[in-house]
């Protein structure tokens, strides 16, 4: 779900759950035998020191969303120290120059075959755009306009994410004055972990690991904060389904309606969509049941049109089809 930018020697590929306290809650008091968290999967791409080679640039294109890995402790071959300012803008202007160059090219095609005028023009903001080193996502494109282009696969219009990696006495420190500044002046969020301490943690077990991060003064593990960043840096939501057997959480783009929700969950469900019952997740925690929403009136009826809020729990109403 996330091209990452760099870190380790090798790519790596991961699927993390989703931590989502949420979720954690439902199981505890439906007791199901079986729970489903939302997953996520990320790429570990190895670190560039001189422009991104066309297999990268390619691998990211496929990505959802890039995270850029800014080094905070000197360098473990040559010992340099940290510059994640330098390797900030760095990254960012490899990713710019990635996508200028894409559409240089698909202008120059579009004038050149006498194309549709308003992809043209689009293309021209575009170059524009880049050329004075700025982020795609900045253009104000409606949702046609993104739509038309997203063939490109632009990656300044992905969503982008800054995590500062450090040694374990500097989590606590403030981030550099110079690096947040170009963070944040490119709309970019931006994270502190320590990759050291997070591999540390997964190696311990619970009462160890909430022990350790008592003593670094954390409430929880930086990677949950990370993943959960990326997860709503991609306009995504979860909503929850719960029966006997199990307890799910499902992800899906904020705005999506509860008829494409059902077919989140089942082509069947979208298909022969009813209706949707749905119940607010504090709601449930507070009465206990979702009989006991029903009876206390906050079990809603809502049509296909209802736009899913982020926590619904939701059970989807539909006709099954011939010979299922």
């Amino acid at each position: 779900m996330a091209g990452v930018l760099p870190a380790s020697r090798e790519p790596a590929v991961v699927s993390v759950k989703l931590p989502d306290p949420r979720l954690d809650r439902l199981a505890e008091l439906v007791r199901p035998p079986k729970v489903v968290p939302v997953e996520m999967s990320f790429v570990d791409f190895p670190g560039q020191e001189s422009g991104l080679p066309p297999s990268l640039v390619g691998a990211l294109r496929d990505s959802d969303a890039v995270v850029l890995v800014l080094r905070g402790f000197p360098d473990p071959f040559t010992q340099e120290a940290a510059t994640p300012e330098a390797e900030f803008d760095f990254l960012l202007s490899e990713l710019v120059l990635a996508d200028l160059a894409v559409a240089e090219k698909r202008l120059e095609r579009v004038r050149k075959e006498r194309g549709d005028p308003h992809e043209e023009g689009l293309l021209a903001r575009a170059v524009e755009c880049l050329e004075e080193g700025r982020l795609l996502s900045s253009l104000p494109w409606s949702e046609a306009d993104a739509a038309r282009t997203s063939g490109y696969a632009f990656l300044t219009r992905k969503p982008l994410l800054a995590v500062w990696n450090v040694h374990e006495r500097e989590l606590s420190n403030p981030f550099p004055r110079e690096l947040e500044r170009r963070v944040r002046a490119a709309g970019v969020p931006l994270l502190r972990v320590s990759a050291a301490i997070e591999a540390e943690l997964e190696e311990l077990d619970s009462e160890e690991r909430e022990a350790f991060l008592s003593e670094l003064g954390l409430s929880e593990p930086a990677s949950r904060r990370f993943v959960r960043e990326c997860h709503s840096a991609l306009g995504r939501i979860s909503f929850f389904t719960i029966g006997k057997r199990e307890v799910r959480a499902w992800s899906i783009p904020r705005g999506t309606t509860a008829l494409r929700a059902a077919g989140r969950v089942h082509s069947d469900m979208e298909r022969g969509f009813i209706r949707a019952e749905v119940v607010a997740y504090e709601d449930f925690v507070h009465l206990g049941s979702e009989s006991r929403c029903r009876e206390a009136g906050k079990m809603r009826l809502e049509g296909k049109e209802y736009v899913l809020r982020d926590g619904d729990i939701v059970r989807f109403r539909f006709h099954a089809p011939a010979g299922a």
